[in-house]
């Protein structure tokens, strides 16, 4: 059900070995790339250092439940889709983990077939969003104009500057988002391509350039922004 050319990843948060086991390998078997931990603190710390395309939450765990997991991870800006597997099926918990910022929520016990076809399903939507609306390859705003496949620009003074590669491909992101904030999460996942993440500092470098690149007054930022603890916005 996972694309073959990128392996989406999921992480398992449970705390019974053999369901963990069971999820694992039968995840891995339809081509996802799987980490798993044991209770609510790792899921916290795995989720800081690692980009996922979908959590699948016990909510019973020790230390930490999964639904308080989940209002942590949201309040934290961060919209990974997320299921809940819960051994509790009243229309009342239900309701409480969807309200709570999950996106699914099965009942155990459940049926193998049905869990992965929904796990599939978030996956493919997460991801639809995640694509940006295409534009040309070249772009211009304010007198500037960024070519996005020769990899340079023409800057606020008309000089030509060299871009490198990543510069253009967050630039390409930003304008086809233009108006909308893009976290941190997103940016490093779909410009630097994989899940363990450099530092955020490498963005806030890229953006010191573009501002050097297109700003009249650097210090006082008309079109490139950064949202405090949640990521980047361009306006044009």
């Amino acid at each position: 059900m996972a694309t073959k050319q990128y392996k989406a990843s999921v992480l398992i948060a449970e705390d019974e070995e053999s369901m963990r086991e069971t999820l694992k390998l039968n995840l891995e078997l339809e081509g996802y790339e799987v980490t798993t931990v044991e209770n609510g603190p790792s899921v916290i710390r795995a989720v800081k250092n690692e980009y996922f395309d979908l959590i699948v939450l016990d909510i019973m765990m020790p230390d930490m439940d999964g639904i308080t997991v989940c209002e942590t991870i949201r309040m934290q800006h961060n919209d990974v889709p997320i299921m809940f597997l819960s051994a509790r099926n009243s229309s009342a918990d239900r309701v409480e983990g969807l309200r709570k910022g999950g996106d699914d929520y099965l009942t155990k016990p459940f049926n193998l077939e049905e869990l992965l076809l929904r796990v599939d399903k978030l996956v493919t939507k997460n991801k639809k969003i995640r694509e940006p609306q295409t534009i040309s390859d070249t772009y211009e705003f304010d007198g500037c104009v960024i070519d996005f496949s020769a990899h340079e620009c023409v800057d606020k003074n008309g000089q030509r500057q060299e871009l490198s590669k990543k510069e253009a491909a967050l630039l390409r992101l930003l304008t086809e988002h233009e108006g909308e904030v893009v976290s941190r999460e997103q940016i490093l996942q779909i410009v630097w391509g994989y899940n363990v993440y450099p530092t955020t500092r490498t963005i806030d470098n890229f953006i010191l350039n573009f501002r050097k690149f297109f700003e009249k007054d650097s210090r006082n930022p008309r079109h490139f922004h950064s949202i405090r603890g949640i990521g980047y916005k361009f306006t044009k």
